[in-house]
């Protein structure tokens, strides 16, 4: 007859062999999947595989579970291209001949509204970042591109309550918002933000998206208007970044790899041959939101005339 103490022990040990058990079948399971069924620790990391380079080193990769392997791009010179974020066909020469001194002569209530608007927000900036370029611009990136992302969203929705085509601006300002990341992405290599300022960021990022999304809901026109401001005074801000490159108030560093590649720049480019990248993009933007705005004005949407793809 077995005492307590004796089918306590027994019941512990009982179920320790059914918990090794267990255990072995999820670590089998995870090698092999039973009847088409996979652990949820792998239904989407898949196992990493070891594989054989051309030089004949073992290299560990995804093997997903899906069937989605990883694309091995290369350049024209057949070297490996290295990013992620972008490949080798959305990479492009910038235009630099694009006159930088058009500007949009506010002259109805809106078009004011906006430009004294962008106005009264430039004298913050200047008294927060003062003659820190490197820094202004890393930190405006991460507000300039999300106009785009919220006007192509917007219409995005737009088009599928209305079953109708968006004559491509959906993928114009979409194109227009990683353009701008790429900015962001760029001048991470050039300077690194303090503490407080990824904290302003959240902050201005916040404000900025929800304040936008309603200001294009209430009037596209404002809101393009509003963009395209911006994007002057970026150009201002860039050309400051200029000069103060030419004076060697601002070290020229080399140019980031990311740039070279993503703006087909020569492998001795420097910091100052990025920032004229950077500011024909802006020019390009700006003429993009005032056209977009200008349809507006003419009583049009934007479906009606055809989006400039590839503009910049």
């Amino acid at each position: 007859m077995m005492t307590r103490g004796t089918s306590r022990v027994a019941r512990f040990t009982t179920a320790g062999r059914l918990f090794s058990a267990v255990k072995g079948a999820a670590a089998e399971s995870e090698k092999f999947p039973v009847m088409g069924v996979r652990w949820r620790s792998s239904l989407t990391l898949g196992e990493k595989e070891q594989v054989n380079n051309k030089n004949g080193e073992d290299k560990q990769v995804v093997a997903s579970y899906w069937g989605i392997k990883g694309q091995e791009v290369k350049k024209e010179d057949g070297t490996p291209w290295k990013w992620n974020c972008f490949r080798p066909w959305e990479t492009y020469q910038a235009d630099l001949t694009i006159d930088l001194k058009k500007h949009h002569v506010p002259t109805t209530f809106l078009d004011k509204l906006a430009y004294w608007t962008v106005k009264s927000l430039r004298f913050p900036t200047d008294v927060f970042f003062q003659r820190r370029y490197g820094c202004r611009a890393m930190m405006l990136e991460t507000v300039a591109a999300v106009p785009g992302m919220v006007g192509g969203m917007l219409l995005h929705c737009k088009s599928l309550r209305r079953f109708e085509h968006s004559g491509g601006w959906i993928k114009t300002l979409l194109d227009e918002a990683e353009n701008e990341r790429m900015h962001l992405m760029t001048f991470m290599e050039v300077s690194q933000p303090r503490w407080y300022e990824r904290a302003l960021v959240f902050t201005v990022q916040g404000v900025f998206f929800n304040a936008y999304f309603l200001a294009y809901l209430a009037s596209p026109k404002l809101a393009h208007r509003v963009v395209g401001y911006l994007e002057e005074e970026a150009i201002y801000s860039y050309t400051e970044f200029l000069k103060e490159l030419d004076k060697g108030t601002i070290e020229n560093v080399p140019a980031p790899a990311i740039a070279i590649d993503y703006w087909r720049l020569p492998a001795d480019s420097t910091l100052r041959d990025v920032v004229m990248v950077v500011r024909a993009d802006e020019a390009h933007h700006r003429d993009v939101n005032h056209f977009a705005s200008d349809i507006h004005y003419q009583g049009h949407e934007l479906k009606d005339s055809p989006a400039p793809l590839g503009y910049h």
